[in-house]
């Protein structure tokens, strides 16, 4: 790890806007879905492919961003794919047709890819220990923050000037983005163009392949974050076509989601003077546990309602605040010399969960049903996979499994 080229404070503003990016993107679209499917005249299966794209080239777009930034450092990779979300922020809002918005939503998941990877990669580089869960857990308020607002933003933008204005404010963000990384963020670690051999870019995913510690703590964040993507595939339809929202008031309502999680990462910070981040993720986990079978039978067995769906929703999400700060840095510590392969990895596995979530949901294709089945079982994993990573610790304590301070 090198000495600290920004401060704490720094690197948390940082690394809290860049990895907004890619769920605002997300979030903010998603009150406009079924006003595309009459825009385009085409069909809702389209519309959902749209963000299965953007899903898509996020998810596997942050293995080679993740690299490169190991490659070619952390700003200049940076720089290189906010250009690339911006291009695909410029042909979604001028999309003649569905086939351009497909192909622009994908741009734009390629480009966003670069937040979650490089947010993570600065903070490793520079900070281990509970410093580092301080950082994670700002970063957890502004995805709190981010998909809060963007829902609510998006409804709004929708009602008054159309869906284009939509990816009009992408272009924005992406526009911040550039002069952010631009003038405000400091060069974290050394680049090795040796890095961007095949030789090592194997050996280091394989490293983190075989690591027991690493794979179980990511599964760990595949179904506590996971489910939060994936419920973004679900919600809207869920809300909207089954519940009766206008789209404004899927964009408020969706506050409660976020209000949760928000909630949830102020308690953590208080939490954090007092108690080690390792012990708040059992807790976490017991709510997103209650969050899971609360789902599973308020959409099985009830008449669904704006509180039956949302009211468990945002428990498991106030559950997700207590568990991303430790497991994100225990994920992590073991591997500095390729923190941004292993930040890809993770980020890779988080976003596949959500993708698979949202392609079981397209299959089964009873939004509700599909709601009601995929996020507890994806609460399970979560869960399972701690114990997992508990028995690890517990037989081998050579993994250090309590960061250092």
């Amino acid at each position: 790890m090198t000495a600290p080229r920004m401060s704490e404070r720094r690197t948390s503003m940082i690394s809290a806007f860049l990895v907004a990016l890619g769920p605002v993107s997300m979030a903010l679209y998603t009150p406009a879905m079924p006003q595309l499917v009459h825009a385009f005249s085409s069909t809702e299966s389209a519309i959902k492919l749209t963000l299965s794209l953007y899903f898509a080239g996020f998810a596997l777009s942050q293995l080679v961003s993740g690299t490169m930034s190991d490659v070619l450092g952390r700003r200049r990779t940076t720089l290189i794919f906010i250009t690339v979300y911006l291009a695909g922020s410029l042909m979604a809002a001028f999309a003649p047709n569905v086939g351009v918005l497909l192909a622009g939503r994908l741009v734009q998941g390629i480009g966003a890819s670069v937040g979650m990877t490089v947010s993570r990669a600065i903070v490793r580089d520079q900070f281990t220990g509970t410093q580092s869960a301080r950082i994670m857990n700002m970063v957890g308020m502004m995805l709190a923050l981010g998909p809060a607002v963007s829902p609510t933003l998006g409804g709004f933008a929708l009602g008054l000037f159309g869906w284009q204005s939509i990816f009009f404010l992408m272009v924005g963000f992406a526009l911040a983005a550039c002069g952010m990384v631009y003038f405000c963020m400091a060069e974290t670690t050394v680049p090795d163009p040796a890095k961007g051999r095949i030789g090592p870019i194997l050996s280091g995913y394989r490293a983190l392949a075989t690591s027991g510690r690493f794979v179980s703590a990511t599964l760990v964040m595949a179904g506590a974050v996971g489910a939060l993507y994936g419920q973004a595939t679900m919600l809207p339809f869920v809300l909207i076509d089954t519940v009766g929202l206008t789209p404004t008031q899927f964009g408020v309502g969706m506050l409660m989601q976020s209000g949760f999680f928000f909630m949830g990462t102020i308690a953590v910070r208080l939490l954090m003077r007092t108690v080690t981040p390792a012990r708040l993720v059992f807790p976490g986990l017991v709510f997103i546990g209650i969050g899971s079978i609360l789902i599973a039978l308020a959409s099985h067995l009830m008449t669904p309602g704006f509180l039956s769906v949302m009211g468990p929703v945002g428990i498991y999400a106030f559950g997700i605040a207590f568990v991303m700060p430790y497991m994100m840095t225990a994920a992590m510590e073991p591997f500095p010399q390729i923190a941004g392969s292993a930040s890809a990895a993770m980020g890779f596995v988080q976003m596949s969960a959500g993708f698979l979530a949202g392609l079981v949901a397209a299959a089964i294709g009873f939004p509700l049903f599909a709601f009601g089945t995929v996020i507890p079982v994806m609460g399970l994993m979560a869960i399972v996979s701690y114990a997992w990573y508990r028995t690890l610790c517990t037989r081998d304590a050579r993994l250090a499994c309590e960061p250092a301070e």
